[in-house]
This record gives C-alpha cells, sequence and structure tokens, in this order.
C-alpha cells in the first residue's frame, strides 16, 4: 500500500530534524571538550593513527551536513551524506567490537550512557531511518525523479560498501602504525589491570631482588646483607639474614639478586659475585677480580650478563662471564652517538622464557634483544620518537673527568620482563593524552619481544602523592614497590598472553 505524500513527508522532514540535532549536538559536544576528544581518539584501535585529521574534521563534517539537511535544495545530498557518515559510524563500532584487541571508554555526550553494544543498536536504527527516508524521498531535480526503486538501492548499496571500506581501511592502517610505526601515539586499554593486594613493609629502603612464582624477595638497602621474602598469595613476611663469608672488600654498591634456587650477592666496584641457596642463604665466592662492573643479571647457576667498560674503547660494552671462566665481550651491541658512557646508558635484563639479554636504553627510544651469548643480537624501538640522546657533556679538568652538563631528556624510566614482553616505564607523554594523569600515575608501555611490535599501555597510580620505585611482572601479576607499600594486580588476559610453561617458546 502506498503512502499518502503527506505522510512520506512527516516522515522524511522528521528523519532529517532528528539527524540535524544528533549531528549537531555531537558536534558541539566535541568542540566544547576538544582535549577530551582527541584523547578518546588517540587511544581508539581503530583512529589512532588519524587522530589529529578526525578530530577536526568530523564535527566539521557533521555540522555541513545538518546545514544541507535544512537546506530543501541541498537536502537529497545532504540525506546520503548522513546515511554514509552513519554507516561509518557503525561499522567502527562493529569492528571495535568484533576485531579491536581492546574496547577503549565509551565516548561522551548524549550516548555517555549507553554500552558499546547499545550504541552500535542506536546506530543501526538512525541507518534505517536514513534508509528509509531516502526510499521515500521525491524532488523535483531530474537526477533523483529518473531514479527508479532498484537504481535507488543500488546508489545505496555503493554508499555503504564505500562507506564500511573507509572505515576498514582506516583500521588496517591504524593497526600498522601503532604495533610497527608508532607516531607516539598510546594505546590504554579500559581497566587493563585489576587490584589484588596490598602490603605495608613499614619501611620505604627495600628494593626487589628477584620473585618466584610464589614470594617476592626483597633486598635493603640500609641492611645489605637482609632478605624479606614475601607471600604473594598470603601476604605474610619472612626474613633471613644473609652469611656473607669474611673478606676484606671494600663494599661500596652491593646488590641482592633472587633467581630461585639460587640468590646472588654482587658488588662491581670490588668486583665480587657471591652465590648460594635460599635454601640456607650462606653464599660462596665464584667471581673475584674479573672485571669491574656497573650492571648484572644473571643468567643461569654459572652464567651472567655484565655491562663493564671495555679495556680497548674505555666505553660501556655488553659482556657475559662464566664464574670459572673468563670475561666475553661484544664490543658491536651498545651504539654510541655521542661518548659510549652517558649515552648508551641504560637498564639489563634477562627473560629466563625467551632466554635473551635485553638492554634499553635511558635516553633513546631503542632497545636491545640478544640471546644469552651475546653473539646474535636485535633491536626493537619504543613509541617515543627520540632516536638520538640529547646529552650535553662538560669536561672538568682539574678533576679529569667528564659529567653531564644537564639534566638528560630520558626516554626511558625502569623495565621489567617476562614471557613474550617487555614493559617499560616511559618518561614522556605521548600524543593526545591527558596531562593531568601524569600527575598522578606512572605509564607502563608493553611491548611484544617476539613480533617487535608495541602492544599497549596501562597506568600504575601513584599512592600518598608517590610515585613507584621499581616494578616486576610474575606472569600476568604486576608488582610494585611505591614508597613503603607493596601492590600486587593482575593483567587481563584479554589485552596480554600469560605464559604457559609448556611451551617452551611462544610465538602467539
Amino acid at each position: 500500500m502506498k503512502l499518502p505524500a503527506t505522510i512520506k513527508t512527516i516522515i522524511i522532514e522528521t528523519v532529517c530534524l532528528l539527524y540535524v540535532l544528533l549531528f549537531v549536538y555531537a558536534a558541539l559536544n566535541k568542540l566544547l571538550d576538544f582535549e577530551n576528544f582527541q584523547v578518546q581518539l588517540g587511544q581508539s584501535p581503530l583512529l589512532s593513527r588519524f587522530a589529529e585529521l578526525v578530530s577536526y574534521t568530523v564535527p566539521a563534517v557533521e555540522f555541513i551536513i545538518a546545514f544541507t539537511l535544512l537546506t530543501v535544495r541541498l537536502r537529497y545530498a545532504g540525506m546520503y551524506a548522513a546515511f554514509s557518515l552513519m554507516v561509518m559510524f557503525t561499522a567502527y563500532i562493529f569492528i571495535m567490537l568484533h576485531f579491536s584487541p581492546f574496547v577503549p571508554c565509551s565516548c561522551g555526550g548524549v550516548l555517555e550512557k549507553l554500552s558499546w553494544n547499545q550504541h552500535l543498536i542506536f546506530n543501526i536504527v538512525f541507518v534505517v531511518l536514513m534508509l528509509i527516508a531516502i526510499l521515500l524521498y521525491r524532488t523535483n531535480e531530474l537526477s533523483a525523479r529518473t531514479l527508479n526503486f532498484k537504481e535507488r538501492l543500488t546508489r545505496i548499496g555503493v554508499t555503504m560498501i564505500f562507506s564500511v571500506t573507509v572505515v576498514t581501511v582506516f583500521f588496517l592502517l591504524s593497526e600498522d602504525t601503532i604495533h610497527r610505526s608508532n607516531n607516539f601515539t598510546r594505546r590504554f586499554p579500559h581497566h587493563p589491570t585489576t587490584f589484588k593486594s596490598e602490603i605495608d613493609l613499614q619501611y620505604d629502603s627495600y628494593y626487589i631482588a628477584g620473585y618466584d612464582d610464589e614470594y617476592v624477595y626483597l633486598g635493603n638497602s640500609t641492611a645489605p646483607l637482609t632478605v624479606t621474602m614475601v607471600n604473594i598469595a598470603h601476604q605474610n613476611k619472612k626474613q633471613f639474614v644473609i652469611q656473607l663469608p669474611k673478606y676484606k672488600f671494600s663494599y661500596t654498591a652491593p646488590r641482592l639478586l633472587v633467581k630461585p634456587p639460587y640468590f646472588y650477592f654482587a658488588d662491581g666496584t670490588v668486583p665480587c659475585i657471591f652465590r648460594g641457596s635460599i635454601s640456607d642463604w650462606k653464599p660462596s665466592l665464584v667471581m673475584h677480580k674479573k672485571a669491574y662492573f656497573s650492571l648484572i643479571a644473571p643468567v643461569n647457576v654459572n652464567k651472567a650478563a655484565l655491562r663493564v667498560i671495555g679495556s680497548k674503547t674505555h666505553e660501556n660494552v655488553l659482556a657475559t662471564i662464566a664464574y670459572t671462566d673468563s670475561l666475553h665481550l661484544n664490543y658491536t651491541i651498545l651504539e654510541k652517538q655521542i661518548d659510549g658512557i652517558f649515552d648508551t646508558d641504560g637498564m639489563l635484563l634477562y627473560n629466563a622464557q625467551l632466554d635473551k639479554i635485553l638492554y634499553t636504553y635511558y635516553y633513546r627510544n631503542e632497545f636491545i634483544i640478544a640471546n644469552d651469548s651475546l653473539n646474535s643480537y636485535s633491536i626493537g624501538h619504543t613509541i617515543d620518537t627520540t632516536t638520538q640522546a640529547q646529552i650535553k657533556l662538560a669536561k672538568i679538568d682539574s678533576k679529569k673527568i667528564t659529567t653531564l652538563a644537564k639534566q638528560p631528556v630520558i626516554v626511558n624510566k625502569k623495565t621489567a620482563t617476562y614471557g613474550n614482553y617487555l614493559f617499560v616505564n616511559a618518561a614522556l607523554i605521548g600524543k593526545f593524552e591527558p596531562k593531568d594523569m601524569w600527575k598522578k600515575a606512572s605509564i607502563i608501555d608493553v611491548y611484544d619481544l617476539v613480533k617487535n611490535t608495541y602492544a599497549f599501555s596501562f597506568y600504575i597510580y601513584d599512592k600518598g602523592g608517590e610515585k613507584m620505585s621499581e616494578f616486576i611482572i610474575s606472569n600476568d601479576l604486576v608488582i610494585v614497590l611505591i614508597g613503603k607499600y607493596l601492590t600486587i594486580s593482575k593483567l587481563r588476559s584479554d589485552y596480554y598472553v600469560p605464559w604457559n610453561p609448556k611451551i617452551p617458546k611462544q610465538t602467539k
């Protein structure tokens, strides 16, 4: 049954008016809270690469379409434009819900109370309304009047295909950029961690020496021979005193490292390394005077990775040492940019799951993934764009030393590793990030070492005005030292793939 022309007109006018109200309100809402709108786009899995362009384009397009829908001569074209834009919005939500690695926070404005599934239904309803209006529309314009029903359906189909294709291309390009050629846009999933527990250690002089599936082992900077074992599940503590053999060593930088079932007590200024069992905390001297070192990462019971000063270059060099053998240096891994000392400063880790030695620079966007012999390595990049260490040096001739002339720009503060991942406490703010978050939280960027890609980021919130001093990852647990507190949170498995010990080297 054919509808009377008056009914058709009422339907078309009503649909157009609804679209005008929706687009004008949405555009105004975006502009009134523009910074937040850009932040949301920057964290979107589909649009992060194009956040700046989209943030300016979408409100302008919404205003223009609203104007065309109110103008009789432009209404027909405006209806197709509105239909196309709403299909894009709908495709965006559908792809995000079904193909995105995570779903960000819902947008604000009139739809802020809707879940993403409800938002999808809302958009589909508006798409159907405009589809009906287009099919009912008649005008005196020749081009519209001569289109029969089949031709109009064809035009609608082409519009839908075009709209979906645009959003799909945006998604694919944005995914590639975020993971492989990031323009310093972080991706923050919605609630990636869940708080589990908090332990009051009473003092703030602890540091994390190691961990296993059951315990976190803490060293104490004011009592170097004291070990505190904290049970992760039950939160109870045990203390032990290392019974160090009596040597006349002048310790200046002693450090406890626990790699169950062994522990190590080392001081690179002596230099010496003690090793013992955590069953009795009675170590024996396994290395003395073979090499002065500034960093150490135990690889296995008989081997460690070190950072030393090379005798040939007098610069930082990565090395491995078997306690019963000589030192093996690789002069090519650390890349000198300025002086080979300050510019190559960084953090040394060993990833037991992948059997890799990791080194992350403080002052540039690079980390090194090497095998346990340092004879094979690759370079990964953090998402920051600082490729050159921003360091200025000063020579003090009277003391014959070279030092920093000013505080350098730090890119990477702290690191942790577990399974396929490297976790980096970043020091620089990225694009479209709320600045107030940097005042109350630390940002952790997560990198997939197997794929050599950026994965996602999450926050570790300050406590009592203090930022975290250290953190470790124990499979899917985030263990953080903040002042005198040890906090434990759990990473959500839909963002992070926990290590499976049954699969020796995972590729996901």
